[in-house]
């Protein structure tokens, strides 16, 4: 296949994915709504979507990288995301002390970058098993 085809091909999959990925944890994090958060300025809940675009995106970097196929790019995306939302349920379940999602709507930043670190960091994680 044409190289440029294929690199728009890989570049549509992502942005579908990404896409995808974040309408799931939109429907997940019921405490508030990340858009309306995001428009209101609220950086700790930008900081925690920004780091499950990147997590997301180094996921899908690495199944590039290690697949043959876009039909294995989109399964192992697709299995990335949940992943990364089992990651975020679990950074929520032991938080006991506090609400992740109530400590991101009332704007603490320094849960937004702890989430951050986990979809990023665990992205790697994910991302070097796909090899």
């Amino acid at each position: 296949m044409n190289p440029f085809l294929l690199t728009f091909l890989y570049f549509a999959v992502a942005i579908l994915i990404v896409l995808a990925g974040l309408f799931i944890f939109e429907m997940v994090t019921r405490k508030y709504k990340d858009w309306h958060e995001i428009k209101e300025a609220n950086i700790a809940v930008a900081l925690s979507i920004g780091g499950k675009i990147i997590g997301i995106c180094i996921i899908l970097m690495f199944s590039i990288l290690h697949n043959d196929t876009i039909v294995e790019t989109v399964i192992w995306g697709g299995y990335g995301v949940v992943l990364q939302m089992a990651a975020y349920l679990l950074f929520e379940l032991f938080t006991r002390n506090f609400s992740v999602q109530e400590q991101l709507k009332a704007r603490n930043t320094a849960v937004g970058i702890v989430s951050f670190c986990v979809s990023v960091g665990l992205s790697f994680v994910i991302g070097a098993s796909i090899t």
